[in-house]
C-alpha cells in the first residue's frame, strides 16, 4: 500500500466502504425495522386489545414501559457478550428469542400475563441495537459513520410507514378469523418475520473484515489501517471505576434520555394522537400515520448527509431536538384538525427521529474497544429507561386530565432540556 498512489488510494478507499456499506446496511436495517415493527405494533393493538382486555389507558403504557426494564437490565451484559462472542451469533440469538415471545402476546388474557410477556421482550431483544451501533465501529472509521448510522436508523421510520398500514390491514381484516381478534393475528403475523430473518443473520453476517468475501486484500488492509488510526482518538477506559466514573458518560446517557422520551412518545402514542384526531377506521389511521416517518426519512438522510459533510455533531443533534419538540406542542395544540395535526406530528417525528440517529455519533466518537461495547450499551440501556417513563408518564397523564395535551408539553420540555446538555460535549473532540 506504501507505494500506491493517492489516486489508488483514494480508489481502493471508495471501493471498500462501498462494498461494504451495500453489503452490510440493506440488511441490518432489515434487522432493525423488525425489531421496530414489534415495537410499534403495540400500539396499534391497544386500540383493541385493551378493550377486549378490560385495561385503562394507564395499563398499557405500563406494560410498553417494562419492556424497558427488561432491556434495561440486560443491556450491557448482552453488548459485552456480543462484542467477546461475536455479532452473527448473538444478533441471530436476539432476534430469533424476541420473534418467538412476540408472538406468545396473541395468547395474552390478563393484564399480568401483558406486563410480564412485555418484560421478557425487553430482556430479548436487549444488545440489538448498542450491538449494531457497536458491529458499525468494526467497518467504518468516525469520519463515515453518521449517513451510515443515519441510514440503518431509517428502519425506524420505516417500521412506521409500512407497520401501520399493515397493522391496521390484519387487524380489520382477519378479525374473527377461527375465533381469534384481530390484534391476536397481527402479533403472530408480525413475528415470523423476525425469525426468519434471525436464522438468515447467522450464514449472512461477518465478525471480522479479515472474513468479509466482497473484500480484496488491499481493500481488507485499507480498512484495518483506518480503523487503527480512528480508536487512537478514543477513550479507553482502564477499569470499571474509570468508566463508571466517566461524567461524558451520564451527559451522554441524560442527553439520550431526552431523545427517547420523544421518540417514544411518537411511536407509542401516534395511532392514538390520529385516532383523537377524527380517525376511526384502522387501516385509515395506519395510512395516516406512515406520512409522518415518510417525511422523517427524508430529513433524516439530509442531516446525516450534512453532518458527515460539514464534520460537525453537536447543532445536527440540537436544532432536531427543538423541532420535535415544537411538532409535539403543535400536534397537541391542532389535535382535532386532522390535516394539522399530521402536519405537526411530521415535524415531531423528522425533527425526535434525526437526533436519534445523529447522536450516536457522539459517543462512538468518543469511546473505543470495550469501552465502546459497554459504553454504548450503558448509555442506551439507561437512556432507554425513557422508553419506561414516557408511555407511562402520558398514558397516567391522559387517564388523569381526560387530554393528552399535558403529555406532549412535558415531552417538549425534556426535549428543549436535553438540547442544551449537547452543548456542554466539547466540540474539539465530538466534530473529529
Amino acid at each position: 500500500m506504501s507505494t500506491m498512489t493517492l489516486d489508488a488510494v483514494s480508489t481502493t478507499r471508495s471501493s471498500a466502504y462501498r462494498k461494504t456499506a451495500w453489503r452490510l446496511m440493506p440488511f441490518l436495517m432489515l434487522c432493525y425495522l423488525c425489531a421496530y415493527l414489534d415495537r410499534v405494533n403495540v400500539g396499534f393493538a391497544k386500540l383493541q386489545m385493551m378493550n377486549d382486555l378490560g385495561l385503562s389507558d394507564t395499563a398499557p403504557g405500563l406494560g410498553a414501559g417494562l419492556f424497558f426494564i427488561g432491556y434495561f437490565l440486560c443491556e450491557v451484559p448482552s453488548n459485552l457478550l456480543l462484542h467477546k462472542i461475536g455479532a452473527r451469533i448473538w444478533i441471530a440469538r436476539i432476534m430469533i428469542t424476541w420473534g418467538i415471545l412476540s408472538a406468545l402476546f396473541a395468547f395474552v388474557e390478563t393484564a399480568w400475563q401483558f406486563y410480564l410477556l412485555r418484560f421478557l421482550l425487553g430482556m430479548a431483544e436487549a444488545g440489538l441495537a448498542p450491538g449494531i451501533l457497536l458491529y458499525l465501529t468494526y467497518w467504518f472509521p468516525t469520519y463515515r459513520r453518521a449517513r451510515l448510522t443515519v441510514l440503518w436508523f431509517v428502519a425506524i421510520p420505516l417500521s412506521g410507514m409500512f407497520g401501520g398500514p399493515l397493522s391496521g390491514w390484519i387487524m380489520a381484516h382477519f378479525a374473527g378469523l377461527h375465533g381469534w381478534a384481530g390484534w391476536q393475528w397481527m402479533f403472530v403475523l408480525e413475528a415470523v418475520p423476525t425469525v426468519l430473518v434471525g436464522v438468515w443473520v447467522l450464514s449472512y453476517l461477518k465478525d471480522r473484515v479479515e472474513d468479509a468475501t466482497w473484500l480484496d486484500d488491499e481493500e481488507k488492509q485499507l480498512i484495518h489501517r483506518e480503523l487503527a488510526e480512528d480508536n487512537q482518538q478514543k477513550t479507553e477506559h482502564a477499569s470499571v471505576r474509570a468508566f463508571v466514573s466517566d461524567r461524558r458518560l451520564w451527559l451522554l446517557a441524560a442527553i439520550y434520555f431526552a431523545v427517547v422520551m420523544g421518540q417514544y412518545a411518537i411511536t407509542f402514542w401516534l395511532p392514538t394522537l390520529v385516532r383523537n384526531a377524527g380517525v376511526a377506521d384502522p387501516v385509515h389511521i395506519g395510512l395516516l400515520t406512515s406520512l409522518p416517518y415518510l417525511c422523517a426519512i427524508v430529513v433524516m438522510l439530509l442531516a446525516g448527509r450534512s453532518s458527515d459533510k460539514h464534520r460537525e455533531r453537536r447543532w445536527h443533534v440540537v436544532l432536531p431536538m427543538w423541532a420535535g419538540g415544537a411538532g409535539l406542542t403543535l400536534a397537541a395544540i391542532f389535535g382535532h384538525d386532522v390535516g394539522l395535526s399530521i402536519l405537526c406530528l411530521s415535524l415531531a417525528a423528522a425533527g425526535v427521529l434525526s437526533a436519534s440517529s445523529l447522536f450516536w455519533m457522539l459517543p462512538t466518537s468518543l469511546l473505543g474497544g470495550v469501552s465502546a461495547a459497554a459504553g454504548i450499551a450503558a448509555v442506551n440501556s439507561i437512556a432507554n429507561l425513557a422508553g419506561f417513563c414516557s408511555p407511562y408518564l402520558i398514558g397516567w397523564i391522559t387517564t388523569s386530565t381526560g387530554s393528552s395535551q399535558v403529555g406532549m408539553y412535558l415531552i417538549t420540555a425534556v426535549l428543549a432540556l436535553g438540547a442544551l446538555l449537547v452543548l456542554r460535549l466539547p466540540a474539539t473532540l465530538t466534530n473529529r
